[in-house]
């Protein structure tokens, strides 16, 4: 991970504890079960945050979604259709959007419709904030996606950069020339080192809508990129090398992601596996050309898995009018322990108190119909507990940080502790002498690895 001077100049911000910040929905607390647990939240919000909302605490659909995102309280939140002010072409700038999500968690003066801003997220939940965001720079004229961090995004991979809001790919595998529509953004996020072995790149796309034989062909195509991106761009295909084949024109990164760095990605899909009778975008995106073959997105190139997410309530798994288009998708060889996935819809809670309390006062005609308010497509979330910070050295060719994980900074530790003669290389008997007896302890610690 990144030492904290290497970090971009963003806040870091924790959230403080809030009064639902535990997980019982049957008593209307619908936080983390951990508090170190990562709550990634996907959300189609329809136009509701934009420069020409209406933004005050009345009926309407930014009031809706501040509620529901202040009483859910996700650590990263990806969203599809901001910007969109209802004619083409008039789509909110980056820099205007960035005030908009300013104004939606923190309230203000609306310098684009006038008055005050008076429903916000930190009205219904003090503690909490998302201050890093990323809005994609791609857009269709009306629409762009946006990632929202609890943690500041940093550049993993050495490209220069720690947000792509695009990228281009020519003929390769099972890619074809072109990118996607709306861009598909990734943000590399640098988190805790104390708490979490590893970092961690979140990806958001908007996938192209529409049943037609052409829209169809669109989105396999445009989930086909994606689907190389993560695996040759992040992940280097299994050969240690980011883009092997040369077919990624931008971005140029100079190394792969760390072994302990997962991706989890998600968006907007439009098109439910369960009911569309072909291998589509969700499937195409974990497991690639090969169904439990060795081409799939996942680190180790077997398949990444995608969200079963339900309400809580109802079971449903229908993110949309009866279907499932909102995706969450992860690489299970490095994130293994998933705590719930959950589809939120607000006229499904049995009962007022077990709503979110954010919810719960949000005005007539009743709290249950928030969600309906807020937007045509529900969020899907879901808790990942990531593996926890190495407290020290996992084995004696552990010889530098970050702890738990052996790579070059450790064979470049030992070698030059040999050749120096300090302690720290000396690591076989007879301890006080620098030999072959020490060099084959190193190499046999190293090969074996951190468990």
């Amino acid at each position: 991970m990144l030492k904290r001077a290497a970090l971009l100049a963003c806040p870091l911000v924790f959230a403080a504890p809030f009064a639902d910040a535990q997980w019982d929905p049957n008593n209307g607390m619908w936080g983390k079960s951990d508090p170190d647990d990562i709550r990634v939240m996907t959300w189609n919000v329809q136009d509701g945050i934009r420069t020409e909302a209406i933004k005050t605490d009345s009926i309407n659909s930014w009031n809706a979604l501040v509620r529901i995102v202040a009483g859910l309280q996700p650590d990263i939140l990806i969203l599809q259709e901001t910007a969109d002010n209802g004619c083409f072409g008039c789509v909110d700038s980056v820099s205007e959007l960035e005030t908009v999500f300013d104004l939606f968690f923190h309230g203000g003066s609306d310098p684009f419709m006038g008055g005050s801003v008076t429903s916000y997220v930190q009205k219904y939940a003090p503690g909490y904030d998302l201050p890093n965001v990323f809005v994609c720079e791609v857009s269709d004229s009306f629409n762009r996606n946006v990632i929202l961090s609890r943690f500041p995004f940093a550049d993993l991979n050495g490209d220069g950069s720690a947000t792509e809001s695009n990228f281009l790919v020519i003929d390769d595998a099972y890619a074809t020339t072109g990118n996607v529509i709306r861009g598909y953004q990734f943000a590399e996020i640098d988190l805790p080192d104390g708490t979490y072995d590893g970092d961690l790149v979140v990806g958001n796309g908007h996938l192209k809508a529409g049943s037609g034989s052409d829209d169809k062909a669109q989105r396999l195509a445009e989930s086909q990129r994606v689907a190389y991106y993560v695996d040759y761009l992040f992940n280097g295909a299994g050969t240690g090398t980011p883009n092997p084949n040369g077919a990624m024109i931008f971005p140029n990164p100079v190394t792969i992601l760390p072994a302990n760095t997962p991706v989890i990605w998600g968006g907007d899909w439009n098109e439910d596996e369960q009911s569309n009778g072909r291998k589509g975008p969700a499937e195409w995106m974990v497991r690639a050309q090969n169904t439990g073959g060795t081409d799939g997105t996942d680190r180790d190139r077997s398949d990444a898995v995608y969200d079963n997410a339900v309400d809580f309530f109802s079971g449903s798994g229908d993110s949309r009018g009866g279907s499932k288009l909102d995706y969450i998708a992860w690489q299970d060889s490095i994130v293994s322990n998933v705590v719930r996935q959950v589809i939120f819809e607000s006229s499904s809670v049995p009962g007022v108190d077990q709503l979110p309390a954010p919810v719960r006062t949000f005005p007539y005609p009743a709290p249950t119909v928030t969600s309906s308010f807020a937007s045509d497509h529900r969020p899907v979330f879901v808790d990942f507990q990531l593996n926890a910070a190495q407290s020290g050295p996992c084995n004696a060719a552990d010889l530098s940080e970050p702890f738990g994980v052996l790579d070059l900074q450790d064979i470049n530790a030992f070698t030059i502790g040999f050749i120096s003669q300090n302690p720290i290389a000396d690591i076989a008997e007879p301890f006080g002498v620098f030999d072959l007896q020490d060099i084959g302890a190193f190499v046999t610690a190293f090969s074996a690895g951190c468990p």
